[in-house]
């Protein structure tokens, strides 16, 4: 039967259950219980001879002459596994107990997807199955539309993530992806907070997008009448906070970039920056490395999980990978010597396309990540690149083409970053300059010149250290593509 044949029966039943002067669509629920409270406590509940109001989805019907089987779950327990979890139960109504009218009304109008509130005596069937006995019921919401089939309904992958809530209906085990994220950012909070930070928020819509590479969407406000940007990243903005005064803050909130869509990117995501004053990147790192093992175990339970094929273990002293050392053993080419032409050429050899890299810095990064960040499966942190690469970095005392700037680095990809913040404003107007270069060479991920973030730091900004991670994190440890970790995905139109 065509989905719109479908549709118009379940109108007609509309129709019918207000003809009855009965509400599909009430507004209130006597529901007294959860349902995994009754399946959890079912002997106590049993033997206290308690009728418990309980109200959930119609997920099963099943027809045996003069009484009828079904199954309800209402979503109460927080960690679902698959078919079996304790928010469903299975409901039982005969036409004995409820009445004729009663009974045929429950046969005809109320359909597998529809909400419905019951009420009755528990007991156990032959088969040890946790079962009420129906007294009364009534309808909660009507559904219009048909749930998938069980077998044969969602099973591809873009209609999955495009149709979420079906998908979360169908397969309740993924509500514990969810579940677990909404641990993995209450453990990151809870970390920061411990340490003496102070959660804040800092505008999503800028004038000057800042603070990472990356190509940003814009947007037009008609009170002011201009053209406006959603961020790429708090740090410019949490860095003038420094200025102000402020000595540990975090924020975690959205951030929004106009690249490509992979495993590891979306367009708009959730991230934490944190920033420190009178601290430096090798101090961060000891405190990245606590906070990162903090989160993992808080958030799995364990130090220790799989991704793609491959264990991985927080647990235990992270290497530290020179980041000059590791593009040598794997390219030949020598960072504090090889000229961007060497770099294009090496490029070519191996097949690297380099067209929408300009300049040196974006040559290395893309080098690296292709040719040597694979390479690097156990947990560790990827030290002191060249300063081409991070023009918000402090350099490196002992060298000053390196910069002081550690990632988090894993199964070959990286999970976090973080470094000594540039507070010499001379040098910071020098770096902006050449991203302005770079900009103009076509490099529409090039940072953008903040005059006024720049004025913040002639007032003075402490030494201070930034480290921040997303929700790439996340997915990560959970070995999931980044747009399964969340719930609704932006999709290309149909």
């Amino acid at each position: 039967m065509a989905l719109e044949e479908i549709r118009k029966i379940k109108i007609d039943k509309v129709s019918e259950l207000k003809s009855l002067g009965i509400d599909p669509y009430p507004a209130v629920s006597g529901r007294t219980n959860k349902i995994s409270e009754v399946t959890e406590n079912f002997n106590k509940f049993t033997e206290e001879k308690k009728e418990p109001v309980l109200a959930g989805r119609m997920v099963a019907k099943r027809e045996h002459g003069g009484s009828i089987f079904f199954d309800i779950r209402d979503g109460s327990t927080s960690s679902i596994a698959g078919e079996s979890g304790t928010d469903k139960i299975q409901g039982f109504i005969k036409e004995d107990s409820v009445g004729k009218d009663k009974f045929s009304q429950f046969l005809a109008l109320v359909d597998i997807g529809d909400f419905i509130e019951i009420t009755g005596t528990l007991f156990k069937t032959k088969k040890e199955e946790k079962t009420l006995e129906v007294r009364q019921f009534k309808i909660l919401s009507k559904a219009l539309l048909p749930l998938p089939e069980k077998w044969h309904g969602l099973q591809d992958e873009e209609e999955r993530l495009r149709k979420r809530y079906l998908d979360l209906i169908m397969n309740p085990g993924e509500k514990e992806i969810f579940v677990k994220k909404a641990k993995f950012w209450q453990a990151t909070r809870e970390f920061l907070i411990r340490e003496g930070g102070l959660e804040v928020e800092t505008p999503i819509l800028e004038q000057i997008p800042g603070g990472a590479d990356a190509e940003p969407f814009v947007t037009h406000m008609n009170a002011l009448d201009i053209d406006l940007y959603l961020r790429i990243s708090p740090e410019l903005s949490l860095k003038r906070l420094i200025v102000g005064g402020f000595n540990k803050i975090f924020e975690i909130g959205r951030i929004f970039r106009n690249e490509g869509i992979d495993r590891e990117h979306l367009q708009d995501y959730t991230q934490m920056e944190m920033y420190w004053a009178y601290t430096d990147y090798e101090k961060s790192m000891i405190l990245a490395e606590k906070f990162i093992k903090t989160v993992v175990e808080e958030t799995l339970g364990s130090l220790s999980h799989q991704y793609q094929g491959k264990t991985i273990n927080w647990d235990g002293e992270w290497k530290k990978y020179d980041y000059y050392h590791l593009f040598k053993e794997h390219t030949g080419l020598d960072l504090a010597k090889a000229p961007e032409k060497d770099l294009k050429k090496y490029a070519e050899s191996e097949k690297i396309d380099i067209a929408k890299h300009v300049g040196r810095g974006r040559l290395i990064d893309i080098i690296f990540k292709k040719k040597v960040r694979p390479s690097l499966v156990e947990p560790g942190f990827l030290i002191l690149p060249p300063v081409d690469i991070e023009p918000l970095a402090k350099r490196w005392l002992k060298d000053s083409g390196r910069v002081e700037r550690f990632q988090v680095v894993a199964g070959g990809t990286e999970l976090g970053k973080g470094f000594s913040e540039l507070n010499d404003p001379v040098d910071q107007y020098k770096r902006f300059e050449e991203q302005v270069k770079l900009g103009e060479a076509g490099d529409k991920e090039a940072q953008r010149m903040d005059e006024n973030f720049i004025e913040a730091l002639e007032y003075g900004m402490p030494p201070t250290a930034g480290f921040a991670y997303s929700e790439r994190l996340f997915a990560f440890i959970m070995d999931k593509p980044v747009r399964e970790t969340v719930f609704f995905p932006l999709m290309r139109p149909r």
